[in-house]
């Protein structure tokens, strides 16, 4: 698991329910396995994934596990509201650029 930005600090400061929810559900994905809650997000970039946590919150974990080298955890954060906030998207979209072009200079 390779952690982007804050992505683990952000997931750290989750309740200890979805904590272990997310940790369980990322290890599936860890293990070639689909999550039980998850949708595609190619608005963030392709091979973008929604990790949904439905407690009494709702909360997201954006992530990218189409590379060999391992998943890389883009963005996590609680959800308020029924639509995901555009500032949401944004931020992971930059950390996947951010992280194609880190990619790219070590290739």
């Amino acid at each position: 698991m390779v952690w982007v930005g804050s992505s683990r600090d952000d997931l750290r400061a989750f309740p200890e329910d979805v904590r272990r929810i997310a940790g369980h559900q990322l290890h599936l994905v860890q293990l070639g396995l689909d999550p039980a809650d998850w949708n595609p997000m190619p608005s963030i970039g392709p091979g973008v994934s929604e990790l949904r946590i439905r407690t009494a919150l709702e909360h997201r974990v954006f992530y990218i596990a189409k590379f060999r080298e391992g998943i890389y955890v883009l963005h996590a954060f609680q959800k308020r509201s029924r639509k995901t906030p555009q500032g949401e998207i944004e931020l992971a979209r930059h950390r996947l650029r951010e992280l194609l072009r880190l990619r790219q200079t070590r290739e």
